[in-house]
């Protein structure tokens, strides 16, 4: 029988998982028996917790919390050549990491899909000494997710992003960047840099048909075109394939970005340093239990 370990974030999202925690447990015991349950209890805890499963060779991972919670586990596997596959139920505000991988955020419909779907491999990016899974970005409106005040958060959800993003619309940055990726060079003045492994950021859906398991990621580069800046984005969320010389997408394995902004880079939801970045995609570094019909669409190079 598989050996398991539950590692939860009761601070997550609305905070109520723990109140389903037996719920949870009654359904897991029946296939996987005895499992250890870890409650995370400061920043960095899951890391070490998901080390700790790598260490005792436990064969799933089952994570339950936000973006950053899953982004915490995934930096704690990395450093192992033998990894637990994942099982995960979405607790977060927004979890662009579940919604992109079709888990549902309904806590019993996230525990079935552990018990009763496949898992698949899927890429994982390093930014300079550390892992992301769905996004690290600079610029406009990058910093919402861990500047939106947490209290807000768990009153009124998504709606808390939007309001500090009308806030954020009179702040647009401008960035000096050069940019080296697999079929050239970049450079410019931009207001927002993303680099995606998923379909999903901050809620909208940003890249038409994503493949999430061929060793390369999407970059978008905006240009910094002011005053129509946030008609740029508009224009761009609705139509995620549109290209221009004001909004430029390119896949590449590996990516380096030279900076003069002292902003800060967003790193799956969370605040990940400043300065230049190295990125290089790790092809199906982890694997994930999914839904078959998200398989056929996002994951097209597995064994």
């Amino acid at each position: 029988m598989d050996s398991v370990i539950l590692i939860y974030n009761p601070k997550s999202g609305n905070q109520k998982f723990e109140s389903k925690l037996d719920f949870v447990m009654k359904l897991l015991k029946n296939k996987y028996g005895d499992i250890l349950v870890c409650r995370t209890k400061y920043a960095g805890h899951a890391t070490e917790l998901a080390k700790f499963a790598c260490q005792e060779k436990n064969d799933l991972m089952i994570i339950v919390g936000g973006d950053g919670t899953f982004n915490e586990c995934v930096n704690g596997l990395m450093g192992y050549k033998e990894r637990p596959r994942i099982g995960y139920i979405p607790t977060g505000t927004c979890c662009d990491i579940g919604m992109s991988l079709g888990i549902s955020k309904n806590i019993a419909k996230a525990t079935y899909n552990i018990l009763n779907n496949c898992s698949v491999k899927m890429d994982i990016v390093k930014s300079n000494n550390r892992y992301f899974c769905y996004v690290s970005g600079n610029g406009a409106f990058i910093d919402i997710s861990y500047v939106t005040n947490s209290k807000l958060k768990r009153r009124i959800g998504y709606l808390a992003y939007i309001i500090r993003a009308t806030v954020e619309l009179f702040t647009i940055p401008k960035m000096k960047m050069k940019i080296r990726h697999d079929n050239g060079d970049e450079r410019g003045t931009y207001s927002l840099v993303l680099i995606i492994n998923s379909k999903r950021v901050a809620g909208i859906n940003m890249i038409y048909k994503p493949c999430l398991d061929d060793g390369l990621v999407d970059i978008v580069l905006y240009k910094s075109f002011a005053p129509l800046n946030s008609l740029i984005y508009l224009i761009s969320f609705i139509i995620p394939f549109w290209s221009t010389p004001l909004v430029k997408r390119i896949k590449s394995r590996k990516l380096e970005i030279k900076t003069n902004t002292k902003a800060t880079w967003n790193v799956d939801g969370e605040s990940g340093g400043t300065g230049n970045q190295y990125i290089e995609v790790c092809q199906k570094a982890i694997e994930i239990i999914i839904p078959e019909k998200v398989k056929t669409k996002y994951f097209h190079n597995q064994d």
